[in-house]
């Protein structure tokens, strides 16, 4: 059966922002859970008809189609999801109620399950730092220790922040739980919300004797020398990520390092991709007759057979020479020929080339 979303809230079908708003706080302060007297099922329904009635778009579908138009796209978030709720504009209904009612959204975030579930888990920075590497370095990947000042879990108690040999006991303060229960007043009356215990951290537990070197911490600022794997091919300007790298907190998670690669140039190659090009310059001769070059390659040196008649700026291909890839292939090395014109020319060299010209060469 349809429902009556104008109905539910008690207003009329030509009711303002407004009115829709004063009807849908009072039915909701009315209705809510943890009021006596309250009833979930009615304050979920009238959630549901403000969620519509508060937005154009959907009411106006909502009037032409009834909640038929829930089907056609044009509602988001099932009946009572807390995740839609926008209970921004509380505040400006305060006094209609007769007092200071605080920050709603946290109110209600506690009540469907924001302060309800485990604390939430403590997490150290992320850091970053920069690294410089050589061309051949980077095309072929290597190993590197770097050394950083951060905070990090304490080397005498492992990060408990107990002294050695001895055990943790249960935090009196919440007696175990890693929340402290508050109680807040509200539009919608008295409710209890939670929040992390700062004796424990919201782990539960403290240290039955606190450790001398971080004093109970678990955490200290200190130098610590990490091993970075460079993979094979990565390239300038590129992040490496090393989850649990950055800094501890007390009792946490550890954050990430991220470092940055700079790749020095190289005086020869340039990459394109997973390939490397290199200029080559050519006697003219070599060019007209072909020869075999000796070049010096990332990997050694190869010789290269010019064939006759190359041109300016033809490419030679070397296959396997290049980068290698994250598929353990390698890319290629490109050989880009400069034809050297010679500045003066011997008497022999002229008689020669006019020899050439007379064949049309």
């Amino acid at each position: 059966m349809a429902k009556d979303y104008y109905n539910i809230l008690g207003v009329n079908k030509t009711a303002s922002r407004d009115e829709i708003k004063k009807a849908f706080y009072k039915l909701a302060h009315k209705y809510h859970p943890d009021k006596k007297g309250g009833n979930e099922s009615k304050f979920k329904e009238v959630n549901e008809a403000y969620q519509v009635l508060s937005d154009d778009a959907k009411r106006s579908q909502y009037d032409q189609f009834g909640t038929a138009y829930q089907n056609m796209g044009g509602f988001s978030g099932g009946q009572g999801q807390a995740s839609g709720w926008d209970f921004s504009n509380f505040g400006g209904f305060e006094s209609a109620f007769g007092g200071d009612f605080g920050n709603l959204n946290d109110i209600f975030t506690d009540f469907f399950g924001g302060g309800m579930g485990r604390p939430e888990a403590r997490r150290g920075r992320d850091i970053s730092t920069e690294i410089q590497l050589s061309f051949t370095d980077a095309v072929f990947g290597t190993n590197r220790k770097i050394l950083i000042t951060k905070t990090s879990n304490c080397l005498v108690c492992g990060g408990s922040g107990a002294k050695p040999e001895t055990k943790m006991e249960t935090c009196k303060r919440c007696n175990g739980k890693g929340k402290i229960r508050e109680t807040k007043r509200s539009i919608l009356g008295t409710i209890s919300t939670a929040k992390t215990c700062e004796e424990c951290l919201g782990t539960g537990e403290v240290p039955k004797e606190a450790c001398t070197e971080c004093r109970g911490k678990g955490v200290l600022r200190r130098e610590e020398e990490i091993s970075v794997v460079i993979p094979p091919g990565i390239r300038d300007g590129e992040m490496i990520r090393m989850s649990g790298m950055g800094e501890a907190a007390s009792r946490g998670a550890t954050g990430d390092l991220y470092i940055k690669v700079n790749v020095a140039p190289h005086s020869i190659f340039k990459r394109e991709g997973n390939d490397l090009v290199m200029p080559l310059n050519l006697k003219l001769s070599d060019a007209l007759l072909g020869a075999k070059y000796p070049i010096e390659t990332l990997d050694g040196s190869i010789e290269v057979t010019i064939p006759e008649g190359v041109s300016v700026n033809e490419i030679l291909r070397v296959r396997g020479k290049g980068v290698p890839s994250s598929k353990g292939k390698r890319g290629d090395l490109l050989i880009k020929l400069n034809i050297k014109l010679p500045n003066k020319l011997s008497r022999k060299s002229r008689e020669l080339i006019n020899e050439l010209k007379k064949e049309g060469i």
